[in-house]
């Protein structure tokens, strides 16, 4: 399908639908380093309760994930587009009223809450909804690079949105993060409505436990590979002072632009080699780069550890999510994508407290060796997929002849 039409034709597409993905990271990002503060010091609550008030978005996010899924299988990623961006003009103007009934500062923390809840069904809704838009619109062998570049507008949302979001507080005050919410929110719904919508597979859906079973060794696999990157982005500056070195800022600067970097430089690798292949080479990149954070005797050695961690774990998403897009009829194809996508969600969400419960008793260098462990076994994990699947490509091979 994709090969009727240039190269340049199918990027510009996935770029124009991966937008809606970057529109709504920056909106994530927006409020992550100045709403802490404002809860904190204006409304005079605890750190706990400004994390709490942060955390929720991420919450949300991962228990809308399956209805996020099957809404787009049923009424179309367009509309689905439409009613997250739609939801995030309500989170922005929630906030916005927030901030002006800071003098009722229960009614306003309830109202930053709800907010917050909007936000994260937004990062849900439109996530997938990109996702699904392109490979109905190029075909599943787009679905790689859309994935890809699903990725590196999250990433990219969210840099601009945070420093964007400071730059306002600080210039117009905390209200104004609520507005530009909802500019960007209105930017969303004006682009979708105009774009051609991709059609909607009418076949046979599959129930949900169905599609968490087949998706569950490909989400484990990546729950397992990601639990690196948490440790690297919880705890590498307490790993840096505990070692009295400085820059710890820069691992996470050499983890971002090799991740970005490796996407951008091999855009075609999974459809050349493979998906599972791809996935063991990422792997084996990412457990070198762990590796090399525990045993890092400099802030050199580390940087390099933290670079090759970002370089291994930038193609593993979208190489192990074709896997899980071959497991599932096209009906259930966001559905499954969503289900996958928790898998990394739990992941972000459990790997800082196991680790700080790893790092109290053993110490924070273990952490990375304990990192690159469960690296290993994601490896395992992908290695029995990939047989898994060649084995079936004999048996239908064998079935033909």
């Amino acid at each position: 399908m994709s090969s009727a039409r240039p190269a340049s034709n199918d990027t510009s597409l996935i770029l124009s639908l991966v937008l809606f993905n970057f529109i709504s990271f920056i909106s994530i990002g927006i409020p992550l380093a100045s709403l802490p503060g404002y809860i904190h010091h204006d409304l005079a609550f605890s750190t706990t309760i400004a994390g709490v008030v942060i955390g929720v978005q991420y919450l949300a996010t991962l228990l809308c994930r399956p209805m996020a899924g099957r809404l787009v299988d049923e009424l179309g990623a367009k509309k689905t587009v439409i009613l997250g961006m739609a939801v995030s003009l309500a989170s922005g103007l929630l906030l916005t009223v927030a901030v002006w009934l800071d003098h009722w500062p229960l009614a306003s923390l309830g109202l930053m809450i709800a907010s917050r809840l909007l936000l994260g069904l937004t990062q849900s809704l439109v996530g997938i909804s990109g996702i699904s838009w392109g490979i109905a619109r190029l075909g599943p062998d787009s679905a790689a690079r859309i994935i890809s570049w699903n990725g590196v507008a999250a990433y990219g949302g969210v840099g601009i949105g945070a420093p964007l979001g400071v730059l306002l507080s600080d210039q117009l005050g905390v209200w104004s993060l609520g507005v530009l919410t909802m500019v960007l929110a209105a930017l969303g719904l004006a682009l979708a409505w105009r774009r051609e919508p991709a059609p909607v597979s009418r076949g046979s859906r599959l129930p949900f436990g169905k599609v968490l079973g087949r998706v569950a060794p490909h989400g484990m696999g990546l729950a397992l590979a990601t639990i690196g990157y948490g440790a690297i982005s919880s705890f590498i500056a307490l790993y840096y002072s505990a070692r009295g070195w400085e820059g710890a800022a820069w691992c996470l600067t050499a983890y971002a632009a090799t991740f970005i970097g490796t996407r951008l430089l091999f855009p075609n690798a999974i459809n050349r080699f493979g998906g599972y292949p791809v996935a063991v080479a990422c792997l084996v990149v990412e457990i070198l780069g762990l590796l090399t954070l525990w045993t890092a005797n400099s802030p050199a050695a580390a940087l390099g550890g933290a670079a090759l961690t970002g370089c291994g774990l930038s193609l593993l998403y979208p190489a192990i999510g074709v896997g899980v897009i071959a497991r599932v009829g096209s009906a259930s194809r966001s559905s499954a994508l969503s289900v996958f996508a928790m898998f990394f969600d739990l992941a972000l969400g459990l790997a800082g407290a196991i680790m700080g419960m790893l790092a109290a008793w053993t110490g924070l260098r273990s952490i990375f060796m304990a990192s690159a462990l469960a690296g290993l076994a994601a490896l395992l994990i992908v290695i029995v997929l990939m047989r898994q699947e060649q084995r079936r490509a004999d048996t239908e091979e064998d079935t033909d002849g």
